[in-house]
């Protein structure tokens, strides 16, 4: 029982100093390193040019593509994949990630928080996956978290310290309920905001102690051929250099995303090749295919 938590396995094999790290620094954020990446679209945006054009119902963004991408790297890199829960380190179960979608671009709008499961999908299935999962919280559908969250605040305020002090403790101990941590968007292997779809600059994201999300990705505008992330990372799971190798794994893969998936050409949505990707199965056709386009996510 205390070796496993509903979304994780404890790492038994880390180095004594890392062990200790919760204990030196108990909180993400005094133990919270930045990282920039700066990417180079010069071969991103045609590929996302060619991707709508033979996808006109699953659009592409370069947010779509940073899930993805991030996504593999986490799977190829699990000690990213970490995080701190009661003084200890444990390998996540699952590469999640959560993200924001405004109902609309207006002031006072609410913000819907999302999660989704990455592991495993292709390419198309992110696209049209978290286009599915914007547009059903767009529509005005509540959420389990959400009316958790509703019940919890009509409760006085001495009431509400009470059972969150409790769900701390018992998350602590490994024995939160599942329900919970499944449903809760901060339990998150990354967390992305995408500013670039404000035509914003991307800026430096705290980590929250609530939850268990050990990295945050600022996706910020593309400029002049180019786009910046910026990453914040619980320095408690793995060591600078690890995640170092890391970035430049996801650069390479966002820079270059047809070495990986093969250059789109007119296909149905999540037909795969032999790597799950999509490569070796598009047709070589770059004719657009008809249909209408999709608002983006």
């Amino acid at each position: 029982m205390w070796n496993r938590r509903p979304d994780g396995t404890l790492v038994t094999d880390a180095a004594p100093y890392r062990q200790a790290m919760p204990l030196i620094m108990p909180g993400r954020n005094e133990a919270a390193v930045y990282f920039d990446l700066e990417v180079d679209l010069a071969r991103t945006q045609p590929f996302l040019d060619d991707w709508n054009r033979a996808h006109p119902e699953a659009r592409a963004t370069l947010f779509h593509l940073v899930l993805w991408a991030a996504g593999r790297v986490l799977q190829a890199r699990p000690e990213l994949n970490r995080f701190v829960a009661g003084g200890r380190l444990w390998q996540r179960d699952g590469v999640w990630f959560s993200f924001a979608a405004k109902e609309r671009l207006d002031d006072g709008a609410p913000l819907k928080t999302l999660k989704r499961r990455v592991d495993g999908l292709s390419f198309a299935e992110v696209v049209t996956g978290v286009r599915g999962d914007v547009r059903a919280e767009r529509s005005g559908r509540e959420s389990s978290t959400e009316r958790e969250l509703r019940l919890l605040v009509k409760l006085p305020v001495f009431l509400r310290r009470i059972f969150y002090s409790l769900f701390r403790w018992l998350d602590a101990l490994g024995l939160a309920p599942r329900g919970f941590i499944d449903g809760d968007p901060l339990y998150t292997s990354m967390f992305v905001a995408n500013l670039g779809s404000l035509k914003m600059s991307p800026c430096y994201h705290h980590l929250y102690e609530h939850g268990t999300g050990s990295l945050f990705c600022v996706v910020g505008r593309a400029h002049e051929g180019k786009a910046t992330l910026r990453f914040t990372m619980d320095e408690r799971v793995t060591d600078g250099l690890y995640a170092h190798r890391s970035l430049e794994l996801l650069r390479g893969l966002l820079e270059d995303p047809a070495a990986t998936l093969g250059q789109p050409a007119v296909a149905t949505v999540g037909a795969l090749g032999a790597d799950g990707d999509g490569a070796g199965s598009w047709r070589q056709d770059h004719r657009p295919a008809s249909g209408t386009t999709a608002p983006g996510a």
